[in-house]
């Protein structure tokens, strides 16, 4: 018997009709069948990796470049919204500097350092073919560092990264920039209609080159390879919003078994993130219209995981309260 059927056979035998707990039932059999037994607890760690993009020069953010590294320090402090979610939602916080313009030293951020934030995607590729394959690299080793681990939230943060997240997408999907495009941290009408032009502009300007490497950002970099290697030792990612969902679009291009393993914590307003959703076949487990980033929504997401597993492991069977059971 699969891990899958053994954890639908359990929740069948509980006190309540057969699926009446709808898509929460679902979510238990889904994280059995990725880990490959029936969990008895949760073990979570979300990782959360900045980088700064040289295509914030483009005046595609509402906010200055530096917003980077000051939030960096606020994660490391313990002030961010992710830190307060990740407090309630029991789940280890991971930092992580993938490419900050200036480096950030601090003994809860580890120092992946690809290079000193991304060339401009606008003008020409984002990264070397090299950066590329370390930042791969690198996501892969931490994700063995946390093989123990049951699910690995995604989270990012990078001024200008849902201008490199909508080219990448565009180009993953081969759909026009428009289609991807939206506010992001707060644009207005002419803001968006510049990050429209600057994405096609960095289409243009990297016609046949890899998508990962050439659109890409060194965070996205470095959490698609977290996705792989996370496949690669069956541990669930759940994804937080279109940054993210874009990052494991690229790593199931490169390895379909990453698609096995992932669940989507929500759906944010960004036009494109709906597009990479339906392209990785996920149904989101909230809608809220987060558009924050962090890793924030997956952060919310968690106890919902970790209300699935309890059930099956605290709920009592039709047998043990002497319920008599419909048998459908």
């Amino acid at each position: 018997m699969s891990a899958y059927d053994e954890a639908k056979r359990a929740y069948d035998a509980k006190t309540k009709p057969r699926g009446s707990l709808g898509r929460l039932e679902e979510l238990g059999c889904r994280l059995a069948a990725i880990r490959g037994f029936v969990p008895r607890s949760l073990e979570a760690a979300i990782v959360v990796a900045a980088a700064d993009h040289g295509v914030a020069r483009e005046s595609v953010s509402a906010y200055p470049q530096e917003v980077t590294a000051q939030m960096v320090a606020n994660f490391a402090a313990g002030g961010a919204a992710v830190n307060v979610l990740a407090r309630q939602a029991g789940a280890r916080l991971i930092l992580v500097d993938a490419g900050l313009a200036v480096p950030f030293e601090h003994a809860a951020v580890r120092p992946v350092r690809l290079g000193p934030g991304t060339a401009s995607l606008a003008a020409g590729p984002a990264m070397t073919a090299e950066q590329a394959r370390r930042g791969l690299e690198a996501g892969r080793e931490l994700a063995d560092e946390l093989r123990a681990v049951d699910v690995v939230a995604l989270g990012d943060m990078g001024i200008g990264n849902t201008t490199s997240a909508s080219a990448l997408t565009a180009a993953l999907l081969g759909v026009e920039p428009a289609l991807v495009c939206g506010r992001g941290t707060g644009l207005d009408d002419a803001g968006v209609a510049r990050k429209v032009a600057v994405v096609q502009r960095a289409l243009e300007a990297n016609r046949g080159a890899d998508p990962l490497a050439a659109l890409g950002g060194f965070e996205l970099v470095f959490l698609a390879g977290l996705a792989l290697g996370c496949a690669a030792n069956r541990t669930a990612v759940l994804l937080d919003g279109f940054i993210t969902s874009a990052a494991a679009l690229a790593a199931a291009r490169i390895d379909a078994a990453v698609l096995d393993v992932l669940i989507a914590s929500h759906r944010s307003p960004e036009p494109g993130h709906t597009l990479v959703l339906e392209a990785l076949g996920l149904s989101p487990l909230l809608d809220l219209e987060l558009r924050l980033g962090e890793g924030s929504g997956a952060a919310l997401a968690l106890p919902l995981l970790r209300a699935a597993v309890a059930i099956l492991e605290e709920m009592a069977t039709f047998d043990d309260a002497g319920v008599t059971d419909s048998g459908r």
